[in-house]
């Protein structure tokens, strides 16, 4: 199998070139077991940091993040690419695409400035006409309870009890571990009482808790992370910096914003997952979580419900992707720090997500991973390379290294067009 990679180049301290390429076997093998070996660079970029497909062209599209632009590349060889087109302008640090699933669009996610762009793609996949969706307001600043209900919106109400339930479990859970290992708890219960103090000290509203420190919420950033078309057309996009999952509907001038959903204070929404039963899954990058969010009757998504995706994160840990198996029967998170990869088996229609098992990534800094078959790759950020880890058939679970490959400072793995 053709591998394309993302990767960081000089002007983000990264050892890439551009867009890299990687065999993961014969090249037209449908699987990714073989042995794995970088084959050059394929496109000249600066640190293309996400890589896209179209759905239907050979042209791939690339966030060049510390230049605030997105490219798209048409391939022109076997493991070549020219740019198509100039560079459109998106935000500060660009770091994902998501493609629409027709190839009119795609819509780019800003971590540096919270920007969350929708562009044109004409019919040979070229983008143009960038257009800002609405920013985000930070639904934890300002004189607001955060687990108070809001009166005539029931969505908010199951949001709000959902944060309360949570700070409930915790405090259960963390009676029943014990001293040893109640702080491997989520601290939901933390940040209601620290709210709770927090009004107190500020008069009603002004404060919160990031880390388990009371301090000014409106000191906090919005960071749009990642995007994901949803089936009935509408697109869910993450704001790590204000807890936020946000669904647009598509205009002909581009984004209009739909409603949102509120997560737990401080858990950093980062990347999202579509299951095949219609739920969507989004792994937190702070407190190292996957939450499920359903669509009601009414078209609205609520939260459903979360699972840590380690007893044994460390404090440091900070989620980076998710991916799911092809029959959405799994889940796998990467966490940078202790550098594993946590299995979850999805159960029922999709509604519930239920930790698995723990496994050695076999690199430093999973930055992203790939479910190929029975075989998960991932790229190891800091490690330089790309390792494959064959998947055990009666649990999901990823064994040992199977085989490594050398690669400058991988960031994204994106199989090639067949």
């Amino acid at each position: 199998m053709r591998l394309w990679l993302g990767g960081y180049t000089a002007d983000s301290d990264g050892r890439a070139s551009g867009i890299g390429a990687m065999l993961a076997g014969l090249p037209d093998a449908g699987s990714a077991a073989g042995a794995l070996s970088f084959t050059g660079t394929a496109a000249t970029a600066d640190s293309p940091s996400w890589l896209a497909q179209h759905p239907s062209l050979d042209v791939v599209y690339a966030t060049l993040e510390a230049a605030q632009t997105v490219a798209a590349f048409v391939r022109t060889g076997e493991s070549t690419f020219v740019p198509l087109g100039a560079p459109i302008e998106a935000g500060a640090a660009v770091c994902h695409i998501a493609v629409a699933p027709d190839g009119r669009s795609l819509v780019a996610s800003c971590w540096g400035d919270g920007r969350v762009v929708r562009m044109a793609l004409d019919a040979a996949g070229r983008p143009s006409s960038p257009a800002l969706g609405a920013a985000a307001i930070d639904p934890f600043a300002g004189p607001v309870d955060p687990f108070a209900s809001v009166a005539g919106d029931p969505a908010l109400d199951r949001d709000s009890a959902m944060e309360s339930e949570l700070a409930a479990a915790a405090r259960s859970l963390r009676a029943a571990a014990g001293d040893e290992f109640a702080h491997l708890v989520p601290g939901y219960d933390e940040v209601a009482d620290a709210q709770a103090e927090a009004a107190v000290l500020f008069g009603g509203g002004g404060g919160g808790v990031l880390g388990g420190e009371v301090e000014a919420i409106a000191e906090r950033v919005s960071r749009a992370h990642s995007a994901v078309f949803l089936g009935d057309g509408r697109i869910a996009t993450t704001d790590l910096g204000f807890d936020l999952v946000r669904i647009w509907r598509p205009t002909p001038a581009g984004l209009r914003l739909d409603h949102e959903v509120v997560l737990p204070l401080g858990t950093g929404p980062r990347h999202m997952v579509l299951h095949p039963s219609g739920h969507l899954h989004v792994v937190t990058e702070y407190s190292c979580e996957v939450f499920t969010l359903a669509a009601g009757r009414d078209g609205r998504w609520s939260l459903l419900g979360g699972v840590a995706a380690s007893p044994f994160a460390a404090a440091d840990d900070t989620a980076a992707e998710l991916a799911r198996s092809r029959d959405g029967e799994y889940l796998y998170a990467g966490l940078r720090g202790t550098n594993t990869i946590a299995t979850f088996r999805v159960r029922g229609s999709g509604e519930r997500v239920e930790p698995v098992g723990l496994a050695d990534s076999g690199v430093d800094w999973p930055r992203h991973h790939l479910v190929v078959r029975d075989t998960l790759l991932v790229a190891g950020q800091r490690s330089d390379d790309v390792v494959s880890l064959t998947l055990d058939a009666r649990n999901g679970v990823p064994g040992a290294v199977r085989h490594r490959g050398e690669a400058p400072s991988p960031t994204c793995l994106l199989p090639a067009r067949a």
